[in-house]
């Protein structure tokens, strides 16, 4: 049996297919090429002296079933902005994040930090649709696409002035992004095989990463300790979830995070 990502990446290959007979791919790259190409803003957020937050609105998850109830999200976006996050992720995979591609829309136009289509990217499609979403970035999956679609699917980002994520696992994985031309690696502690997670993942792996690429470590961040191995290691910035959604005041956990 097929796991979960390759579950996730299949069913959005048809959410692709079907979003296609209403705006063709055609239109949906004019469209994006028609607006004014952005400057890279999500990567040149997280170039900074201290570990940079990237703060998620995230209904739920796979593995962790309904994690917010209540989604005022446009309010838990503001809260992040307030609270000093550098950038917001946002999950458009309707299925199992319950998320919407309208969410993006109305975050990305509601706040005035950049921010990231969270989704499992398949198609070039998908890149173009999130500049007309208002992203300043994208998620690409190193394990759905391969060195030679990450290289291609880079060189779209580039075209809109859009940063990639580059998300990766292990050692292999790593390589694979560094050698497609990844200007930010993500290494993701959650296993998307069986959701197992372990933040020694980004510890182990930041090393293998050239030190001019920006380090994101993602999943499984929950306490203001996690953040300072982190930040000892060498990495530069955090991707946090479901630590932030579950919190009732998220300025204040954001700020307790940061060891403030």
């Amino acid at each position: 049996m097929a796991n979960i990502l390759e579950t996730i990446a299949e069913s959005t290959r048809k959410r692709v297919e079907q979003a296609k007979n209403t705006v063709s791919a055609e239109q949906m790259k004019a469209a994006a090429l028609a607006l004014p190409k952005l400057g890279f803003t999500f990567e040149k957020a997280l170039k900074k002296p201290d570990i940079a937050f990237i703060c998620e609105c995230k209904k739920a998850s796979p593995s962790k079933g309904i994690i917010a109830k209540k989604f005022p999200y446009l309010d838990i976006a503001q809260e992040y902005e307030a609270a000093g996050a550098d950038c917001i992720s946002v999950l458009t995979e309707p299925q199992w994040f319950l998320g919407s591609t309208e969410y993006l829309r109305e975050i990305a136009a509601a706040v005035d930090i950049p921010c990231i289509r969270k989704d499992f990217t398949v198609d070039e499609y998908m890149i173009y649709e999130a500049r007309t979403l208002g992203a300043a970035a994208v998620l690409l999956i190193c394990t759905l696409l391969g060195e030679d679609r990450l290289r291609e699917y880079i060189a779209v980002c580039d075209t809109l002035g859009l940063s990639a994520l580059v998300e990766a696992h292990d050692e292999r994985e790593i390589a694979i992004a560094v050698n497609a031309g990844a200007r930010i690696i993500g290494v993701n502690n959650r296993n998307l095989g069986d959701f197992s997670v372990s933040t020694d993942n980004a510890v182990k792996l930041r090393e293998k990463v050239p030190e001019d690429t920006i380090f994101v470590a993602e999943s499984g961040i929950k306490t203001a300790a996690d953040i300072e191995t982190l930040r000892k290691a060498g990495v530069n910035a955090v991707l946090i979830g479901e630590t932030l959604m579950r919190a009732a005041d998220k300025r204040a956990k954001l700020a307790e995070l940061k060891g403030l």
